[in-house]
């Protein structure tokens, strides 16, 4: 017979075996919802990046890739006159470049050229060449008709504003202005509305690579839009998934915002005061990029990424589509939208953007070449 001190003890060893095994169970059940989660996060992330998709060509018959433009033109800005911006040679981590070791620039093309070529713009003096990563941008022309020319810049993977004074005949820009905010941590894209105003989107809430991902992949809706001037920093809309292109109406009465993994495009009232109201969405099928402005019609021309999985996913063999749509009469109640250009990689990849001015068509992308099209 055991000694009672033992059997008194025998009820609490299994007291304990049950509470372990209770332990255990919750363990696996937290761990079972957690990959629950994690799975349905994965599918619902390979929804938003059109995983899936593949495009059908729309092709255009007068058209041939730009000298001189090989590692990407992530963004054109056109001016009136003709002159042509290109944002070219954008690197990311983790983001497949064909330039790894170049640093990036700005090049130019004068479309009223009966041959127009890419030329690459000196910048002055006093500015960092060799960190130079420009994304966005945006041209400003002022009452005395000096030029300005707005650029992303992610100089060692970091966010800023950097504003330029075009020099027309010395064919160079004057750096005027470096602009760092804590509202500006993830800048993609810019439209200006002044000689040191500007509406900027954030892709993201965080700056840090690892958060960013988080927030992505957990589909947070945190991303926003800032509006800049020298007295003013202020969020003007938010709740957007992955806010990219920007731009504003030819009346200057409404701005337009690019999801790119929402798939839409939003369009904003403008007031006095720079705050935005939200007017409308436009809902699409296709991951939209940057936004330019037909001044013209007011048509909206989006570079678009049929297949996202495919941009940051690279694979030479299988790489990513092209895509570019035209939206017409988009304050209507059933705006018109037209694929004019559709490709499967094997002439354009990763389209980022698509401009025109008067009958001819520029389309960037974000890592390899850039096309020129007459309509």
């Amino acid at each position: 017979m055991a000694p009672p001190t033992e059997l008194l003890a025998r009820p609490e060893r299994g007291s304990a075996r049950g509470s372990r095994a209770m332990g255990r169970l919750v363990a696996v059940g937290l761990l079972g919802i957690a990959l629950a989660l994690l799975g349905e996060r994965l599918l619902a992330l390979r929804n938003r990046l059109k995983a899936s998709r593949e495009v059908e060509s729309v092709d255009l018959p007068h058209c041939h890739l730009i000298k001189g433009i090989e590692a990407g033109s992530e963004d054109i800005d056109i001016l009136p006159n003709g002159l042509a911006f290109f944002s070219v040679g954008l690197k990311f981590p983790g983001l497949h470049s064909f330039a790894p070791d170049k640093p990036g620039g700005i090049l130019m093309m004068d479309l009223k050229e009966e041959k127009p070529r890419a030329r690459e713009l000196r910048i002055s003096r006093g500015f960092d060449l060799a960190s130079f990563n420009p994304h966005g941008i945006s041209t400003f022309i002022d009452n005395d008709d000096t030029v300005y020319l707005f650029v992303v810049n992610h100089p060692e993977f970091k966010n800023t504003v950097e504003i330029f004074k075009f020099e027309e005949a010395e064919n160079s820009l004057l750096h005027l202005k470096t602009v760092k905010h804590e509202l500006l941590p993830s800048v993609n894209d810019i439209t200006a509305v002044g000689p040191a105003h500007f509406y900027a989107t954030n892709d993201h809430y965080f700056s840090d690579p690892f958060l960013k991902y988080l927030e992505t992949y957990l589909n947070l809706h945190w991303a926003n839009v800032v509006y800049y001037s020298p007295n003013e920093v202020k969020v003007v809309a938010e709740g957007f998934d992955s806010a990219n292109g920007i731009n504003i109406s030819p009346d200057d009465k409404y701005i337009y915002v690019a999801d790119i993994l929402a798939h839409e495009i939003h369009v904003l009232e403008k007031h006095t005061n720079m705050n935005l109201t939200q007017l409308k969405v436009l809902e699409l099928d296709t991951l939209v990029d940057n936004l330019s402005i037909d001044p013209s019609s007011g048509d909206i021309w989006v570079g678009c990424h049929p297949n996202g999985q495919k941009l940051f996913v690279y694979d030479p063999n299988n790489p990513p589509s092209s895509e570019v749509l035209r939206i017409q009469n988009i304050l209507s109640e059933k705006p018109t939208v037209t694929t004019v250009y559709a490709n499967n990689g094997s002439v354009l990849q990763g389209s980022s953007v698509a401009s025109v001015y008067d009958g001819k068509l520029l389309i960037g992308t974000l890592y390899h070449r850039a096309l020129y099209c007459e309509l």
